[in-house]
């Protein structure tokens, strides 16, 4: 659980550019937590799973639409690499940094 701890740096390449967003993992009484930012919009992620170094877990967006996406990434130690899919569309690859 602690490979993912910590504030992330995350581009995501989407179909209609890349984002960049900010994850933070903390560990609370009830588990593993989190948050996405974007453009001052916080978003929390759901169902995070830790199998080993690979990070699942889920969120919804409402802009630039209404998606709900499913994260899939593997961290080796302060890099993270996988994609994100929103249903049918196509994967978007994702790659971040731990900040220091």
């Amino acid at each position: 659980m602690t490979a993912i701890l910590g504030i992330w740096d995350v581009t995501i390449k989407t179909p209609i550019g890349s984002l960049v967003v900010e994850y933070m993992f903390t560990a609370g009484d009830d588990g593993l937590r989190g948050v996405a930012t974007l453009r001052g919009d916080t978003t929390a992620l759901d169902d995070i799973a830790v199998e080993g170094s690979r990070v699942t877990w889920r969120q919804s967006i409402t802009k630039p639409m209404r998606l709900h996406l499913e994260f899939d990434v593997t961290v080796d130690g302060d890099q993270l690499t996988g994609h994100s899919r929103a249903g049918r569309l196509p994967r978007s690859a994702v790659s971040g940094a731990r900040r220091g």
